[in-house]
Order: structure tokens, then sequence, then C-alpha cells
């Protein structure tokens, strides 16, 4: 990750309350899988975004993969009992590549890391480690910046399968990805319980369906920009600035 501290050195610095400070750019870092995947940040995530802060002071970085566990982007993960795999974390160095490119020359002012992923987890049954893979995950990303100021909002699970029966730990990984956000100050979270009904992006009628509804992912847009946006408002607020 050498090549990832030079970014950070060059250019994802916090810099001291000036004007070059209110010139920088907030870079949003989106990330998971398959609902993260459906999920179109020019719908409503990116307008929202945007018009709080600026056009010209907004980064919005997406790369998510349908049907991934949480090792593919941590890259220390465990299961509860064995070894740590040979290889994980190559969807997250994916997803760097992106944000090398994307903030190449600028100004980082503020990162915040959305996240919405867990089913797969839930269906492979690695409940157990998943709030300590994701803790795990966020001080990785906090490390490669070179930032202790990371803001990050998870999108909870929603209640597709809240009787655990064909994801086994699928409350589990809810109840973790819950505990973290609301663990840490500079964590929110997001309900999705209502974005599965309705039509998809294919016409069909779905309820209580693992994938959100074409109305359900605009929503989930609003509500990972409206949290990403309290976050930076209470850091601002916080620092003085």
């Amino acid at each position: 990750m050498k090549r990832l501290l030079i970014i950070a050195l060059a250019g994802l610095i916090s810099v001291s309350c000036s004007g070059e400070a209110e010139r920088g750019s907030h870079l949003f870092i989106l990330s998971g899988q398959s609902n993260m995947a459906g999920l179109d940040p020019q719908e409503t995530f990116t307008p929202a975004v945007e018009k709080e802060f600026g056009e010209d002071h907004v980064i919005v970085v997406k790369d998510a993969e349908g049907g991934q566990p949480i090792r593919r982007w941590y890259k220390h993960w465990k299961p509860a009992g064995g070894d740590r795999p040979e290889e994980t974390g190559d969807l997250y160095d994916r997803l760097m590549d992106k944000v090398e490119k994307a903030t190449a020359g600028k100004n980082i002012r503020t990162v915040t890391f959305v996240w919405m992923q867990g089913e797969r987890d839930a269906r492979e049954e690695h409940g157990e480690v998943y709030a300590a893979s994701l803790r795990g995950l966020i001080r990785q990303l906090e490390n490669d910046l070179g930032r202790e100021d990371l803001n990050f909002v998870i999108g909870r699970l929603s209640d597709f399968d809240l009787d655990n029966r064909t994801y086994p730990h699928w409350t589990m990984v809810r109840e973790a990805q819950v505990a973290v956000a609301e663990a840490d100050p500079s964590g929110r979270w997001v309900n999705t319980d209502d974005l599965n009904d309705g039509k998809n992006r294919e016409g069909m009628e779905i309820s209580n369906d693992l994938h959100y509804s074409v109305e359900g992912y605009k929503k989930l847009g609003k509500r990972f920009a409206e949290k990403s946006i309290e976050l930076i408002r209470n850091a601002a607020e916080t620092s003085g600035r």
C-alpha cells in the first residue's frame, strides 16, 4: 500500500481551516455488493451532496460487485474458526484504484465511506465475525488514506429474512452493522426495511425481496446522502469550521 500512502501524503491530507481548505473537495466512497451495485448515485445521492456542498466540491467514487463477502474488501478477514484465506481484498484494491484516479492532484477536505453489504456473509454464516471485519475494513481505509477523520454510513440489511431461514446469520449481521455504526461518533446507519417492495428495474412486482425496488434505490441514495451530510456538518461544528 505504499502507493496509497503516497496518495494520502500528496492529496488526502487534512489541511488547516484556510481559504484552501474551504475550496477542498468532499470525497464519497461507495462500495458493497448487489444492493450497492443497484444504486445509481446520479439519481439521488450525488445531486443531494452537490446541492449541499457545490458541484465543484464533490467527488463520488463507486465500485460494487454483487454476491460478494466482506473478505473481498477486508484484507485481514478470518472466519470464526480456521485460518485466514490466502486471497482477500481484491475488490478493495479495485476500489482504491478508482479512488486514486479520481483524487489525483485534488485537495480532499473530508472522506465519507458508504457501505451496503452483508447478504453474502449472512448466507455463509459469518455473522460472528462481521462486526470485527467491518471495523477492520474501516480502519484499513483510514490507514491507507492517512486519515483519522473518516466518516462512514452503513446500509443495514433489510427485513428480507428476519427468520434466518435462507440466510442463517441475517439478523446477526443486521445487529452487527448497527452496533458498529452506533459505537462510533463518525458512523451512521440507514434503514432499508421499506425499500424492497414495489417494482424492480425489470418491471416486476417484488415484496420483501433481497433486492430493492426502483423507488427503493432512489430512497436509499437519499438516505445515504442525508446521513453523510449530517456527519460532515457535525464534524465541521465540532472543529469550529
